[in-house]
């Protein structure tokens, strides 16, 4: 992945926060860097992006930008553990960026607190040069999807309902090992379910610590394809039982 930032030198306050990165070989001195100097954009501050934030702001994201539309609420405090109970009618955005400088004052945080639409999706995903959507409704899913497509941006895509959750990495502006062209959001999700089909967490329920799994392995997936590391989840998607304490990976491709 292409990062856009250009190269800055780890200070010693960074290399010994990052000790625990550099000594492995995968990632190293030149590995930090790239995370450093990239910028993440995070959809939404809530159960997904709680720990997306968190982690990716702990491992040395140079620059994370959210954007949420939302306030906390006494009932986000059971999964979107960001926040706190200090934090209850503030913005999710203040919420979460006092948070994250408290955990890493070397991260820089951009704010948008206005709602994510298939008219504005692309302009600001292109200021970015990775996306993860925490997102909880389709019409933003599809919005973030087509945008990030046509903006060549890879994005991290999770989703979670009760007491189960998924992950993939979408990256449909390249193709695989053998040429064919990688699927995109679309080719697994051909078109929104019918309204009131899907109930929304405050209808079905959820449990906290499901979406702490979730959204630590989006943050995984983004350190992957930050430094180039590993397999990242391009063409297949991770499913997670956790009544069953199960994963299951399933292929799927670019529809004809």
């Amino acid at each position: 992945m292409n990062i856009s930032q250009p190269a800055s030198a780890l200070s010693p306050d960074e290399l010994e926060r990052y000790a625990r990165h550099i000594v492995l070989p995968e990632i190293g001195g030149a590995g930090q860097q790239k995370l450093k100097r990239a910028r993440v954009l995070v959809i939404g501050a809530g159960g997904l992006g709680a720990p997306v934030l968190q982690y990716l702001a702990a491992a040395g994201v140079g620059t994370l930008g959210i954007i949420d539309d939302d306030t906390v609420s006494l009932s986000n405090l059971q999964r979107q553990v960001i926040h706190d109970t200090p934090s209850v009618g503030l913005s999710k955005l203040e919420s979460a960026k006092a948070a994250l400088l408290r955990i890493n004052p070397h991260t820089r945080i951009e704010p948008h607190g206005w709602r994510l639409t298939a008219d504005n999706a692309e302009a600001l995903v292109t200021q970015y040069d990775l996306v993860v959507d925490g997102s909880d409704n389709f019409a933003t899913r599809y919005a973030v999807a087509d945008a990030c497509a046509a903006a060549g941006r890879p994005l991290v895509h999770a989703a979670v309902g009760r007491f189960d959750g998924s992950i993939t990495v979408l990256k449909p502006f390249e193709t695989g090992a053998d040429g064919t062209p990688n699927p995109s959001y679309r080719d697994l999700f051909p078109e929104p379910p019918p309204a009131g089909l899907v109930p929304s967490c405050a209808e079905a329920g959820i449990v906290g610590a499901l979406t702490g799994v979730i959204g630590t392995l989006q943050a995984m997936e983004a350190i992957k394809l930050i430094t180039g590391i590993g397999e990242p989840l391009v063409g297949r998607i991770l499913l997670y039982d956790a009544l069953a304490a199960r994963f299951d990976t399933m292929r799927y491709k670019r529809r004809t």
